[in-house]
């Protein structure tokens, strides 16, 4: 029986290549990542296979394997850096003295949505499909983008929390109801936004932070 390819030496030369394979071969992966991210995003990540991948990008399937491993590794490669970025800058938001609670908030809205633009469509991946089924939420990358989202939600709604505290925002609104509102408003341009959208993202995000904070701030 032959070997598979995720069994044979292909593995030992793809972890040579990753190490050792110059921009070369990393330009050539990179190419691939962004095939299979626009494949998932537009047919799904459970719908796509690597045999649409390989297609798309004029190679054989067996020859994808030199560059990844399986599907997962594909998901895993377009969303981790952006989430990691943000999750870096959302902390230096926090960490700044010098701006008020919803100036935070604001830098927060349009920090997130410009990461949709510069790192589309890889940000909106890790938004439309479910990390359960795509990775055990045990394997250290799943458990770290979760992570990190979570840290996410944690500091917008702390912000609000500390606004409704300090006076600057209504407290007749739960707190939690009004972070699900910049995660809704945020989350669902995944469905209608693109880098070439008649909108900008930074037009997008401002949008939404007069919609957000008109209604949020204390009459």
């Amino acid at each position: 029986m032959a070997k598979s390819p995720k069994n044979s030496n292909i593995s030992q030369r793809r972890k040579t290549a990753l190490n050792d394979g110059g921009a070369k071969y990393k330009a050539k992966r990179d190419e691939l990542i962004r095939v299979a991210a626009d494949l998932f995003k537009e047919k799904g990540y459970q719908t796509t296979t690597l045999n649409d991948i390989a297609s798309h990008a004029g190679m054989d399937r067996a020859s994808v394997y030199y560059y990844v491993g399986n599907k997962e590794e594909f998901f895993r490669d377009a969303v981790k850096g952006g989430v990691e970025q943000n999750a870096e800058k959302v902390e230096q938001v926090l960490a700044r003295k010098d701006i008020s609670t919803q100036d935070k908030l604001e830098q927060l809205v349009k920090l997130l949505m410009k990461s949709y633009s510069d790192s589309y469509p890889y940000m909106y991946l890790y938004i439309q499909e479910e990390m359960h089924k795509i990775a055990d939420a045990k394997t250290p990358w799943a458990q770290e983008m979760l992570d990190k989202t979570k840290g996410f939600e944690r500091a917008v709604l702390a912000l609000i929390k500390e606004g409704i505290e300090e006076g600057s925002f209504r407290n007749d609104i739960a707190a939690t109801l009004a972070a699900n509102t910049i995660f809704g408003m945020l989350n669902w341009t995944y469905r209608w936004y693109t880098p070439n959208s008649k909108y900008s993202a930074e037009e997008v995000a401002e949008a939404f932070c007069k919609i957000f904070f008109t209604g949020l701030q204390k009459g």
